[in-house]
């Protein structure tokens, strides 16, 4: 049995991608998440063996929450599930642990097998991935792209979802100084002033839904 958790924050996606999945026999979904702490919170309590992720989601991405599951030692298996395809977001993904990745446009074509990858424990990437960019996530190489680590686009995603600094400590397990530290980190790399320019940052970068 091949136990899956969806998180989506589009009703109709998490819908239509239960009605593949669960065509499939031996396959069951276990869960379904609207956002991303809600996703980190129903794969521990389930424990499934495969989780698809919507990269933008609320409260937490999709690779803020691989970085969770793996901090949590879950061994579930990951698909980011997502429109992106860019470099930057394709390297963040792998480099917090994610084994799966399927452009949205490539679901009907490549959902199952990407499943059936993922169950056997063994990657699964689609879209726009080069060789160069695998060999340089790899090896550790820097990526010309943001400026902003992992934990400070969470921070600055959240911030731009409205979240105050104290709402922010128990989403990502962290005090208060760490959020301050990391705000004003990104304020500086940015060569911005404001929590309105952060926003604005969020907003064109694609961390947001607008």
């Amino acid at each position: 049995m091949t136990r899956i958790l969806i998180a989506d924050d589009h009703d109709i996606v998490r819908d239509g991608l239960r009605a593949l999945l669960e065509t499939r026999t031996g396959w069951t979904v276990v869960a379904e998440a609207r956002n991303g702490q809600e996703a980190l919170e129903l794969a521990t309590a389930t424990r499934p063996d495969v989780i698809i992720l919507d990269y933008a989601m609320p409260v937490m991405n999709g690779v803020e929450v691989t970085r969770q599951l793996r901090a949590r030692r879950l061994r579930a298996e990951v698909l980011v599930f997502t429109m992106h395809d860019d470099d930057g977001v394709i390297r963040e993904a792998l480099q917090a642990g994610v084994r799966g990745y399927l452009l949205k446009a490539d679901a009907r074509s490549h959902l199952v097998e990407a499943v059936e990858t993922l169950a056997r424990h063994e990657a699964y990437i689609s879209g726009k991935v080069s060789g160069a960019l695998l060999d340089a996530v790899l090896d550790g190489r820097p990526h010309e792209g943001s400026p902003l680590t992992a934990r400070e686009r969470t921070i600055v995603q959240l911030i731009a979802e409205g979240r105050t600094n104290k709402e922010i400590c128990p989403i990502l397990r962290i005090g208060i100084k760490t959020v301050e530290t990391h705000r004003a980190s990104a304020l500086k790399k940015l060569g911005v002033r404001t929590t309105a320019d952060l926003i604005r940052y969020a907003i064109r970068n694609r961390m947001i839904d607008v």
